[in-house]
């Protein structure tokens, strides 16, 4: 579907940066193939937060035999996780699902939701939504996301029933599938990690994730990082909850600090419950505390 870019170091994804290639498609092939994958999964209800919100794997696994076309009229959907050097910590996520629809369709629509149709499946048919292909899924979202009456809505809604409510893009049919308390992203600095590193029992018991590609850890890795290289995500995406555990710590390595914050930010969206990234990546590990290690 997309040409693979060459580039692996995604720049970091603010409101500035993304639309340019919201508003013109064409420009997409400029964005890395995993920010491309990101962009894709925009929904039309999270304005208000700095960073996009990363697909699930089987939403990766539909849009690889999608089109650039469905790109056009996405509006920009952000993810708040946690700006270079801060964290997000406290509060509480709902699983949410929706439709989009057109105020004639809402009753007989919400009708049926009563009588046990399942929301899903009338996302896919009726909803106007970019997330109706994933039967109008918008993922784990938390206030200060959504557009203020559907977050009111949602944040209010009890679990699993179905409600309605207008914003200025249209009426929705929302549910609120699960709730949860919101997980953590962090920045740990290379000498941190480093300290770390030096105790065998965290070895043990921390996950230790390395993004980078295998010819780039041949010349430069860490002890006790798996290498799940990003090329290959497509592989190894869709079992991330199997081969690791969500309820332990985390943490994410790549070159620059960059491709890791993309992958932590997306592992929060599966669940796991405390990432951090090694800011600066192996390169200021290099530079700032261990010199044997060569840079690249």
């Amino acid at each position: 579907m997309f040409r693979i870019s060459s580039s692996l170091h995604v720049p970091p994804i603010g409101v500035n940066f993304l639309f340019p290639f919201l508003k013109n498609p064409t420009c997409s092939n400029k964005v890395s193939s995993f920010t491309r994958l990101a962009l894709l999964h925009s929904s039309t209800l999270l304005p208000n937060s700095g960073n996009i919100q990363f697909p699930s794997c089987k939403r990766v696994l539909t849009m690889v035999g999608g089109s650039p076309s469905c790109l056009r009229g996405i509006s920009a959907s952000y993810s708040a996780g946690t700006s270079p050097g801060g964290s997000s910590a406290g509060g509480r996520e709902i699983l949410v699902q929706h439709l989009l629809v057109r105020e004639e369709l809402l009753p007989g629509l919400q009708k049926r939701a009563a009588e046990g149709e399942d929301l899903s499946d009338l996302a896919v048919e009726y909803s106007m939504c970019p997330s109706s292909k994933d039967g109008g899924m918008l993922g784990w979202v938390k206030k200060g996301q959504l557009l203020p009456e559907f977050e009111e809505a949602a944040f209010s809604a009890p679990l699993n029933k179905v409600v309605k409510c207008k914003t200025d893009i249209g009426w929705h049919l929302l549910q609120v599938l699960s709730e949860r308390e919101e997980s953590v992203l962090e920045h740990i600095q290379p000498s941190e990690i480093h300290v770390k590193l030096q105790d065998p029992s965290f070895l043990e018991e921390a996950q230790l994730i390395d993004v980078r590609e295998p010819d780039e850890v041949a010349q430069a890795s860490l002890p006790g990082f798996q290498v799940l290289p990003l090329r290959q995500f497509g592989s190894w995406g869709p079992e991330i909850t199997t081969k690791f555990d969500p309820q332990k710590d985390t943490y994410v390595l790549c070159h620059h600090g960059m491709r890791s914050l993309q992958v932590a930010k997306w592992l929060q969206t599966q669940g796991f419950r405390k990432v951090f990234n090694v800011a600066g990546g192996i390169h200021e590990y290099a530079v700032k505390v261990d010199p044997s290690i060569p840079t690249y």
